[in-house]
């Protein structure tokens, strides 16, 4: 049986919903951890921004008469740990380049994910949901541009205290090895 266009849209509110819940869980988690305030706060501020994405999301999908979807919830955090394991074998001081590493990543999979949700919604003319969809992207990608310019002066701090070496000295050895 073909589902209806608001069915489509629904799914996909529901999809949009359940991954801006795990990944504000995620969010606060990173919060927490390093000791690079200006990333901390940067990680929390994008939490409470989350927030207020599903928090619009879930009125959008009411609007349309659907409702959230419990198993898509617990299914988004259960995946949300998987990313985790790419920070085994590293050091307690790469952990904030790593959180910084997957919130880009996360940031971009999210910009996708609403350019599939306005297109459908575009598809089937529901020009409210496409421009929710099309504003909570743009968000996404300051957020996606603000994280990639934390990254490099992070991933430089932790080099510096695991090496315990400038980058210029680094730099220098490896072209003179060359």
């Amino acid at each position: 049986m073909a589902e209806t266009s608001t069915e489509v849209i629904q799914r996909y509110l529901q999809d949009a919903i359940a991954a801006e819940k795990s990944f504000e869980t995620q969010l606060q988690g990173f919060s927490k951890e390093g000791d690079n305030e200006a990333v901390k706060g940067a990680f929390q501020q994008h939490a409470l921004e989350t927030r207020t994405q599903y928090e619009r999301l879930t009125a959008r999908l009411q609007a349309l008469g659907g409702s959230t979807s419990t198993a898509k919830s617990i299914l988004a955090h259960i995946f949300n740990l998987t990313p985790k394991t790419a920070q085994i074998g590293h050091e307690k001081e790469e952990r904030t380049t790593q959180n910084l590493m997957m919130a880009f990543a996360v940031e971009n999979s999210e910009c996708a994910m609403y350019e599939a949700l306005a297109t459908v919604a575009e598809a089937a003319g529901d020009t409210q949901t496409a421009a929710l969809a099309r504003q909570i992207q743009a968000e996404e990608k300051a957020t996606a541009e603000k994280v990639w310019n934390l990254l490099a002066p992070e991933a430089l701090t932790a080099f510096t205290r695991i090496t315990g070496e400038r980058a210029a000295a680094a730099s220098a050895r490896r072209a003179s090895t060359v």
